[in-house]
């Protein structure tokens, strides 16, 4: 009998050394993300999009993590991350990273895109670049549509410097008076749609090939600034754009009505938090910048001086432009095969489920996986819930929700349910960041239709993904279940990879009712049968399974984990897995945005190995697997192995019991690990480098091959 493997304890896991920074690990995934606009073998206007998704997701990272580290800085915390650094450590290192990154996603815009973009037709032009017929255009299109909305506000000793909003584009300007010679500083504020107006192609002139022409609206200002100055003389004009702390800080044990609370914080946030960034062109004189950083209290280093123009953002606006051969080609989901013979209705009617369309008769035959977008959210989830507010038989909904959308069909079931005469209970979670005035709205329309809307505990955000029906069948009750890794959210079902669980497996049942009691009443000490729920016992069974496989390694039997993740942050986590591969346990994980963990160091990680997946669905499912020598065990639910989601928000993981599921999952886990064209691996010096298909190799990448699976169990349907 083998001896079992010794393991070496010289080896401090807890130094600095083997940890990520996560703010940088951030940046590198958002550099992946530049990397699709990047990539000529990304469709053109779908590059444009990446672009945009890299500016939105810096704004949102400036507006929560930067202003985090501000507000340390300021507060005097020196509090060492797991990495070893300090809050102004990390401050000083974003921007050393960022400036080239967002230089580079300028000029890839400028240099690269803009060009291709003419080949197509696509002009994006600068106001200089236009002839007479088109300025006059131009100038009529900015006195009768754009010159009655500008409000020019002066700054001289009866006007302060105006507030500057969070994420508005503005122009500033200095002006001579005629009459005295005195120069005098103006702020216009631009944002307002259409940020690029488009020019009729009756006057396109020279463009012979286009088929559409626009130009900045900022642009088309500042050539018409003398309407609004009138008698003075434009010495200076230049856009600028500023981002503002914009996250809520609401102390729950002390707030008597949450509901109030959130939107007093919010009012409070629409008046504008500090400063954190501010974006001015690179032509812009040192006199209007030293002003800028007077007025705005902004430091150097916050300051990122850019080419052309700023806020690709707005750039979506360009990617809808109906040409098909420039973007990737529609998606229509299906109905998965095992829901298959229960059709899409033919009518608006909520109740033709009845004619055989009977979306919980399928689940009883057996538990059902479904995948979005593959899957049509539609036709599974809005459809199990709705199918529940009309079925007279179902006496209770209860459901949690974190985002969805403001018009949300699931929104409009609980109602209808309500009103219908069912128990119906909706756990709102008002602190979901940026969706927080959105929430407030649609809980208020809750309440108003009789719905008992929760708000969840203190200090923990209700994150997780689950709904339970309640139906009277005969003599019994029989409990339904949904639970899943994403929001339930029609709008981004479309974008999100998530997967779901519907089943009437009891023992989830009975687990769902002691969530539920444990979120709306007293109910504290809860066991569980089949759930794992943070902050109760997700945390322990993760490190219990992760040792587990450890143990077995040392026993010289085979120790197996694949997860996949959002993120990857929690030191403990962490620490475990290094531990399991010390041990020689093997190691995949597949995390698409922040990664704190080292692959690959020799006696640490180099049973490790990471992969992140970008593309054209962002992938949000959560799956855990462990081979528990050869009874494997698999699992899905709404957390990521960091801190917030293990130990201060509700979280639910269910496992995959049914073989032919577990087999489904295990299959799609080995389609991640095979990609050849949307995978890139993490180094270990916390760099990434994208897979290349070898000649042979499936060139299509994870999306497009599950695409084609799909499509080749059933015909689509429109989601």
């Amino acid at each position: 009998m083998p001896k079992p493997k010794a393991v070496s304890n010289s080896i401090e896991l807890g130094e600095s050394q083997y940890y990520f920074n996560r703010e940088l690990s951030w940046l590198e995934f958002n550099r992946r993300v530049l990397w699709e606009a990047q990539d000529d073998r990304t469709l053109l206007l779908e590059r444009l999009k990446f672009l945009a998704i890299f500016s939105s997701n810096l704004d949102e990272f400036f507006m929560v993590r930067v202003a985090g580290l501000k507000q340390q800085v300021e507060a005097n915390l020196e509090t060492l991350t797991p990495d070893g650094r300090t809050p102004s450590d990390q401050l000083r290192d974003i921007h050393a990273i960022l400036d080239p990154m967002v230089q580079e996603q300028h000029q890839c815009f400028e240099q690269i895109l803009v060009p291709e973009l003419k080949k197509e037709g696509i002009y994006i032009l600068s106001y200089q670049d236009l002839d007479d017929k088109q300025k006059n255009y131009y100038h009529h299109y900015f006195e009768e549509q754009v010159f009655p909305v500008l409000t020019p506000l002066a700054v001289d000793p009866g006007h302060p410097f105006p507030f500057i909003s969070n994420q508005s584009l503005n122009l500033g300007i200095v002006l001579r008076n005629d009459d005295n010679k005195k120069e005098l500083f103006a702020r216009v504020k631009v944002d307002f749609d259409p940020r690029f107006v488009s020019l009729p192609l009756e006057h396109k002139g020279e463009f012979k090939n286009a088929v559409w022409i626009g130009v900045p609206l900022e642009q088309i200002i500042a050539n018409n600034l003398s309407a609004l100055f009138p008698g003075m003389e434009i010495l200076e004009c230049h856009p600028f754009r500023v981002t503002r702390n914009a996250d809520l800080s609401v102390e729950e044990d002390e707030a008597d009505d949450l509901l109030l609370a959130i939107e007093q914080e919010l009012r409070k946030q629409r008046k504008g938090g500090s400063v954190v960034r501010l974006e001015v062109l690179n032509n812009m004189s040192i006199e209007m910048r030293d002003r800028l950083l007077q007025e705005l209290e902004v430091e150097p280093q916050d300051v990122y001086s850019l080419a052309g123009i700023l806020n690709l953002k707005d750039l979506f606006s360009i990617t809808g432009l109906p040409l098909p051969h420039l973007k990737d080609q529609r998606w229509s989901s299906v109905v998965p095969p095992a829901m298959n013979v229960f059709t899409e209705p033919t009518d608006a009617d909520p109740e033709t489920w009845r004619n055989g369309k009977d979306i919980l008769a399928a689940i009883r035959r057996g538990d059902v996986l479904v995948h979005h977008p593959y899957h049509s959210f539609s036709a599974t989830v809005q459809r199990f819930v709705t199918q529940a507010a009309h079925d007279p038989q179902v006496q209770a909904i209860k459901m949690t929700l974190y985002r969805t959308s403001g018009d949300s069909p699931i929104v409009n079931a609980l109602i209808e349910a309500a009103e219908n005469g069912k128990q119906v209970v909706a756990l709102v979670e008002l602190k979901a960041r940026f969706d927080e005035a959105n929430n407030i709205t649609w809980a208020r329309k809750l309440e108003e239709a009789g719905v008992h809307v929760v708000y969840g505990l203190v200090g923990l955000k209700t994150h997780t993904k689950t709904t339970l029906i309640v139906r009277k069948e005969e003599k019994t009750i029989r409990l339904y279940v949904h639970i899943g890794t994403g929001n339930y959210n029609p709008k981004t079902a479309k974008l999100y990879t998530d997967l779901g669980l519907f089943s009437c497996d009891g023992r989830l049942g009975r687990d769902l009712i002691k969530l539920f009691n444990y979120l709306t009443g007293y109910a504290r000490k809860q066991s569980f049968d089949r759930l794992l729920v943070a902050p109760i016992n997700l945390r322990t069974r993760m490190v219990e399974m992760i040792e587990r496989e450890r143990n077995l390694a040392l026993d010289n039997k085979p120790g197996r984990i694949i997860a996949k993740m959002n993120s990857l942050v929690d030191p403990q986590i962490i620490k475990k897995l290094y531990e399991a591969s010390q041990a020689g346990v093997q190691i995949d994980l597949i995390v698409r945005g922040m990664c704190c963990l080292r692959p690959g160091l020799k006696g640490v990680s180099e049973n490790i190995r990471i992969i992140s997946v970008i593309g054209r669905f962002l992938e949000h499912s959560r799956i855990f697997y462990f081979g528990n020598n050869g009874e494997d065990e698999i699992y899905i639910g709404s957390a990521d192995w960091m801190n917030r989601n293990l130990s201060r928000r509700i979280e639910a993981v269910v496992p995959i019991d049914t073989p032919t599921l577990k087999q489904e999952l295990k299959d799609l886990l080995d389609l991640f690990l095979n990609d050849r064209r949307q995978a890139w691996e993490l180094q270990s010096d916390g760099s990434y480098i994208q897979r290349r298909p070898k000649p042979g190799e499936d060139d299509r990448g994870v999306h497009k091959i599950l695409m084609a699976q799909t499509l080749a169990t059933v015909e689509p349907i429109q989601d």
